[in-house]
């Protein structure tokens, strides 16, 4: 049986190094049997992915955004956790989208991550999930994600 971390490599995906908090808050939050993610932007190698859907940004680079939020999610479940296996099932996910006010396709942006979760993770990675839009992000970025994870 492949393992999250097997799942990701076979993806492609290195885990970078956990972002830091940009305020004053701590990146994640272990209580009970939940892991809670404080809301990760959308940033990769290149840096911070910055734009506004529907002005700046098409949905496929949305998605791509989403994406490495979701990216961004799991390294901090494998900075909490050490073992992204210890992870039972991802929860809900809650997408922020920065967008103009006439593009509506927020759900369809936010799949870029809940689509991520389910390939590395299975049916565990199925989850409720909110997506919203909002006219600006912290630090300019198009896609913020937060998440909750039930752990083992």
């Amino acid at each position: 049986m492949s393992t999250p971390e097997d799942k990701l490599a076979g993806l492609g995906i290195t885990l970078p190094e956990p972002m830091a908090a940009v305020a004053n808050y701590v990146p994640y939050v272990i209580t009970g049997n939940q892991l809670f993610i404080s809301g990760q932007v959308s940033a990769g190698a290149d840096g911070l992915v910055l734009g506004r859907l529907g002005e700046t940004m098409d949905l496929a680079e949305g998605q791509a955004a989403a994406r490495l939020c979701g990216i961004n999610l799991i390294t901090q479940c494998k900075a909490a956790l050490g073992d992204l296996g210890r992870i039972q099932r991802v929860v809900k996910l809650g997408g922020f989208v920065s967008a103009a006010p006439d593009f509506t396709d927020i759900p369809q942006v936010i799949n870029g991550c809940s689509d991520l979760m389910v390939e590395v993770f299975g049916e565990a990675g199925r989850h409720a999930r909110s997506a919203v839009s909002c006219p600006v992000l912290p630090l300019g970025v198009a896609v913020e994600i937060d998440g909750i994870f039930e752990i083992g």
